[in-house]
């Protein structure tokens, strides 16, 4: 790996939570994430924020006063917070989204 480069094909999934895997690389203040969700995943309140962009699959988020859709190709944009708490579910057997998020 050079000093710019992430080799994400070599790197090993790790699990934080069933249903959800992740690749993950970190130059504070940033850390990129390659996250595949897939059906399996309970749904959870999540108070953090996320910048990304889904490259395969559907994504459902569930925000206090609506939902959205996301889809391949589609940005993720949600702020850090209580009042941009969310909790997703993938709508396809899998769904892959690249974060870049504060560390």
């Amino acid at each position: 790996m050079g000093r710019y480069r992430i080799g994400v094909a070599s790197q090993e999934w790790e699990s934080p939570i069933p249903g959800v895997r992740q690749k993950t690389a970190v130059q504070e203040p940033k850390r990129v994430r390659l996250v595949e969700y897939s059906r399996e995943m309970a749904p959870h309140w999540c108070e953090s924020g996320h910048y990304g962009y889904v490259l395969d699959g559907t994504l459902e988020i569930t925000f206090d006063s609506e939902t959205d859709v996301f889809e391949s190709g589609d940005a993720v944009l949600i702020p850090h917070g209580s009042q941009h708490r969310h909790k997703a579910r993938a709508l396809t057997e899998t769904v892959s989204v690249v974060f870049v998020e504060d560390v």
